[in-house]
């Protein structure tokens, strides 16, 4: 019996890492008296592990409640994905919860640069207890 591959098939390059917030600015822009306060954050970070870079973003969030929050956001990332250099634009949905920050995101098709044009992956992050966030980036690259 021959067992064949299918040539059609993909890999996916799993990449795992943290990063550590460098740089926060959150203002609110609308705090009705009888709606939700909302709120936009600029912020900085710095990636390590299988993604090694720096991150700048802009997210919008909504607080039901003083002590949660529901946000979406888009971050560039540049610096290296599997030995390729480049950047990419990360497309994140998400909500805080009991002090953890948890996300999924995206790689905006046809935002990434330089060594990583075709990057197209998804994945995440959440934040830990010593304010890093463990992240992780299923990817592959369009040829």
């Amino acid at each position: 019996m021959t067992t064949t591959l299918s040539m059609e098939a993909q890999l996916t390059a799993k990449a795992a890492g943290s990063y550590e917030i460098t740089s926060w600015d959150e203002k609110p822009y609308d705090e009705g008296s009888d709606t939700p306060k909302l709120t936009k954050a600029h912020f900085t970070n710095a990636f390590s592990g299988d993604i090694e870079g720096e991150g700048a973003a802009e997210t919008l969030m909504v607080y039901p409640t003083d002590s949660t929050a529901n946000f979406v956001g888009l971050q560039t990332v540049t610096g290296t994905v599997g030995g390729r250099k480049g950047s990419f634009v990360l497309q994140a949905t998400g909500s805080w919860l009991d002090g953890v920050a948890r996300a999924e995101w995206f790689v905006v098709p046809g935002s990434a640069t330089g060594g990583l044009v075709g990057l197209t992956g998804k994945g995440g992050y959440t934040s830990q207890p010593d304010g890093s966030c463990a992240v992780t980036l299923d990817y592959d690259f369009e040829e």
